[in-house]
């Protein structure tokens, strides 16, 4: 049992563990370049992400779920803050906070990469409820792993929830 992420044509299917690794060195990025609330909003959807809380399995967005905006600027702004954040998590970016090598995750990032790449956001195209919205927005910050988490709903970022 995996988990999918689509974006029109394309899709990127991870097993859990895979999942989660995806999870974990996009969030890290996310965390240090999100200043806006649509980013903040993105973070909310990884943040949703973690199976430990939503199940095995029970995970995976598409592309096109997401509220890219209602102008070509705010679907441009939201795209390119996606892209970013992704190159620098190809980059390593804070990989060394992991307690783990993730050996195949710069392969699933260079697939998601290519998929956002790929799609051409519409307004209007995404399905309500799936996508956090302004008032869900992460904007708690687990203070000891500067990450962006889910708090109150999670007691800590993933670092701190991770069964040891």
């Amino acid at each position: 049992m995996g988990n999918t992420f689509g974006g029109g044509p394309r899709s990127l299917y991870l097993s859990n563990g895979g999942t989660e690794v995806f999870i974990d060195v996009l969030m890290l990025a996310v965390s240090d370049l999100a200043d806006d609330v649509w980013d903040y909003r993105f973070a909310a959807l990884l943040t949703l992400q973690d199976q430990s809380a939503m199940g095995r399995g029970a995970v995976g967005f598409d592309l096109e779920d997401i509220d890219w905006g209602t102008t070509p600027q705010q679907r441009s702004h939201a795209r390119d803050f996606v892209l970013r954040a992704t190159g620098l998590a190809m980059n390593r970016h804070r990989w060394s906070e992991l307690d783990y090598e993730p050996p195949f995750a710069q392969d699933y990032l260079r697939q998601f990469k290519a998929m956002v790449e790929s799609f051409v956001p519409t307004e209007g195209a995404h399905r309500t409820g799936v996508f956090p919205s302004p008032g869900e927005r992460a904007l708690a910050c687990c203070a000891q792993h500067r990450i962006l988490s889910a708090l109150p709903h999670w007691e800590g970022c993933f670092l701190c929830t991770r069964p040891i």
